[in-house]
């Protein structure tokens, strides 16, 4: 693959840190969830990657909403990110709640979401490896 476009970040000290982006956009103080024995005071690692799931399955629903000819401009897309012991290691989950508009019928927004799912890049580099459900409302 050739990429079209490269975003560079770097962290440091993990998730007790700072996370700036090359550009200077993102400049973000990491902490760790008082779920996982932080004191919260940061963002984590699980709530960045939820943010960028849910804008790239948006701009996915997006694509193959106007190939399909149908208007899903208002559609809102929510990513649910657990992250749980796996194993030795820790693993993640997703969730993506996906609300389309009321003018979507269920069988045509169905269709949707799951072609997004197919052209979406997370969904792409996620498939296999992490359990991704996909949920209507």
């Amino acid at each position: 693959m050739d990429a079209l476009y490269t975003a560079v970040a770097t962290a440091t000290h993990g998730r007790d840190g700072r996370a700036v982006s090359s550009d200077g956009k993102i400049d973000l103080k990491l902490a760790p969830p008082a779920e996982l024995g932080g004191n919260g005071e940061g963002t984590n690692p699980e709530q960045l990657f939820a943010a960028g799931y849910a804008a790239c399955f948006g701009s996915a629903l997006g694509l193959v909403g106007r190939q399909a000819k149908v208007d899903v401009s208002d559609a809102a897309v929510t990513a649910e990110v657990g992250i749980g012991k796996q194993g030795e290691g820790f693993g993640l989950k997703v969730t993506l709640r996906v609300e389309l508009p009321d003018t979507v019928d269920q069988e045509t927004g169905r269709k949707l979401v799951e072609t997004a799912h197919q052209v979406c890049p997370y969904s792409n580099a996620t498939r296999g490896n992490i359990d991704v459900d996909l949920v209507i409302e």
